[in-house]
């Protein structure tokens, strides 16, 4: 698929590129970070494609400002076909840029139920094409790049929009083309607020007062090493081992260090300071003086878990019915909204958002039965 390559590394040539989208009915669109490289990721590269043109934006080019790219990715009647568009949304909304009149090739795979839904699958299968994954973890924060990547960053757009415009015929001829245009819209607006950092989740015994305020310091900790060292968070300490860290409550070096996941290049820093630091706390839980660990806010009801299970039950009957995967029935944020706030009437269920008109009449009076049931 032969399409001419501009690089966009100059305010100049943003401005011109800007210029000359603002007709184009259709844009796919890719983009890289060096997340796995640093503290702060930072937005490296968007990459943009119209039927004949590949552009790679590098973005972090002097005078190259990225949300100059609002204007064509806000643009009502130009589509923006992205693959599996999640996260990368929560990146752009990061940097200032959001998005309208979405298509995700990779949710559109997943619906129509095919049985492989990677980028290089569907393209390999539907154009003969074998795309080089092997730079999926690289540095894209590199100057100048390295022509490989280069290469690799284009043909993540060059087969989008060939590729979005057989799964959308696809999808009229099954059926569930609004189904998957109200899926679209669920993921713009879920995917517009800019990504919030994982915290460590802990294992159970390691929720009391003690085990909270732990990993609190080992959070603290790992933060300010990952940031003095400008590296990822997760290689300084990952999620999982501040988790076991508050399980285990070390007492000496030898004893953090034999968690594991636990490297010296934390323990030199800042082992001494974490130990000391558990020392204390410990005395304040003796004393009684560490906060309580809060409460589960808002009140429990003992049959959501029944509503749910049921909706799963009958989605799985009705997409077998019908055909289609479950997710064309009701996708799983439809089934746990549902499950927690049951209509009573038909009304109330076409109040619900990204439902749609053809899931009301299709299934609605079901859906109230099978809920007050």
């Amino acid at each position: 698929m032969q399409h001419q390559e501009r690089d966009i590394a100059d305010g100049q040539a943003l401005a011109s590129l800007v210029d000359s989208l603002r007709d184009v009915p259709a844009l796919a669109v890719d983009l890289e970070t060096n997340s796995m490289y640093v503290y702060r990721a930072r937005l490296c590269f968007v990459q943009l494609a119209t039927e004949g043109e590949i552009y790679i934006v590098d973005t972090l080019a002097d005078a190259v400002e990225p949300t100059a790219l609002n204007e064509p990715f806000q643009a009502p009647t130009c589509r923006k076909v992205f693959h599996d568009a999640q996260g990368d949304l929560r990146v752009l909304a990061s940097a200032g840029i959001h998005v309208r009149n979405l298509f995700d090739t990779q949710r559109a795979a997943m619906l129509l139920g095919l049985p492989k839904i990677g980028l290089g699958d569907l393209v390999e299968e539907r154009f003969g094409i074998k795309l080089a994954k092997e730079h999926q973890t690289a540095n894209f924060g590199l100057r100048p790049l390295p022509e490989e990547l280069r290469s690799y960053v284009a043909d993540d757009v060059r087969y989008l929009l060939p590729l979005a415009a057989q799964l959308e015929e696809e999808a009229g001829a099954k059926g569930i083309l609004e189904e998957l245009l109200l899926e679209f819209e669920r993921l713009t607006v879920e995917g517009g607020e800019p990504e919030t950092p994982p915290r460590p989740k802990l294992p159970g015994a390691a929720r009391d007062a003690l085990g909270l305020a732990i990993a609190e310091a080992a959070d603290r900790l790992r933060h300010r090493e990952a940031s003095s060292r400008d590296l990822p968070v997760g290689r300084v300490l990952a999620n999982a081992v501040v988790g076991e860290v508050a399980l285990r409550r070390p007492q000496t070096l030898k004893d953090l260090a034999r968690i594991p996941g636990v490297k010296s290049s934390f323990t030199r820093p800042a082992g001494e300071e974490l130990l000391a630091e558990i020392q204390r706390l410990r005395r304040l839980d003796a004393e009684g003086a560490l906060p309580a660990p809060p409460r589960p806010t808002g009140s429990r009801d003992p049959a959501r878990r029944g509503r749910e299970e049921k909706l799963k039950a009958w989605r799985a009957d009705a997409a077998k019915a019908r055909g289609v995967v479950p997710s064309v029935v009701l996708p799983t944020p439809l089934v746990e909204r549902l499950a927690t706030e049951p209509p009573r009437d038909l009304d109330e269920l076409a109040q619900h958002r990204w439902l749609g008109e053809k899931r009301v009449q299709l299934y609605g009076a079901e859906l109230v039965r099978l809920l007050a049931s």
